[in-house]
């Protein structure tokens, strides 16, 4: 089994799923006693936060790079990058790596294209709703990816924010989330990506009337289906 270095602490609330969902896996395809081979690196979600309000990416992507080089030196054979929104300085944080970075985009992806959709709705943090970077992502694979109005934006990413990254869970935000979603299915989404860790904590595959792509979900899967040796890495765009 492959070592996965799980890059996390953006929000710690997701990434304690993502080593959930990780080691399930794990128990599901090899049973017994069997966990994942693993390596955390958390860093401190107030200084990364501050830099996406101020702008500073670049200084993030150091960061970023940073904390990968120190998982490859603590024995990762690859890279999941547990946070949708900090993809945007992938290419920075694997500068210099010599073990492959397992993209969130390029796995959610797979599974849209898999389930025969092509026209997806997409919810995440204002930055990856708002921004090109992960929207190109998905549209290099052939997808055609829509985004909710600024108003729908703005509530989406409130929630996140305010609300999920510390582990407050209401029903009156799933219900907003509820009405966001239906609202990208009127405009022609034939599925929903549920793009930002947080957001499963919120909602799951019930609160969507077309299918729900997971991206926390569908990324530990397959980055446990590669350490096992199950798949190959996604081709990447």
């Amino acid at each position: 089994m492959k070592v996965i270095g799980l890059l996390g602490g953006m929000s710690w609330e997701s990434s304690a799923e993502y080593y959930r969902l990780v080691n399930e896996r794990v128990r599901e395809l090899r049973g017994g006693y069997h966990s994942a081979r693993t390596v955390l690196y958390s860093v401190d979600f107030a200084e990364i936060e501050a830099m996406q309000a101020e702008g500073r990416w670049d200084d993030a992507g150091r960061e970023l790079n940073r904390a990968a080089r120190a998982l490859e030196a603590a024995g990762a054979d690859f890279v999941v990058l547990c946070t949708n929104t900090m993809h945007k300085v992938a290419d920075r944080l694997a500068d210099g790596l010599d073990v492959p970075l397992l993209h969130l985009a390029d796995t959610t992806a797979v599974a849209i294209k898999a389930a025969g959709i092509k026209r997806v709705g997409l919810l995440g943090t204002g930055f990856t709703m708002a921004q090109p970077f992960y929207r190109e992502r998905l549209a290099a694979h052939g997808l055609d990816v829509l985004v909710p109005d600024e108003d729908d934006r703005e509530t989406v990413h409130r929630v996140i924010y305010d609300e999920l990254i510390h582990g407050v869970v209401t029903e009156d935000s799933r219900e907003r989330y509820r009405e966001v979603i239906a609202r990208l299915v009127e405009a022609g989404a034939e599925g929903v990506i549920y793009g930002c860790t947080e957001i499963e904590l919120l909602v799951g595959p019930d609160d969507s009337t077309v299918p729900a792509f997971p991206t926390t979900r569908l990324h530990a899967e397959a980055a446990v289906d590669y350490a096992l040796g199950k798949a190959s890495l996604p081709p990447a765009v």
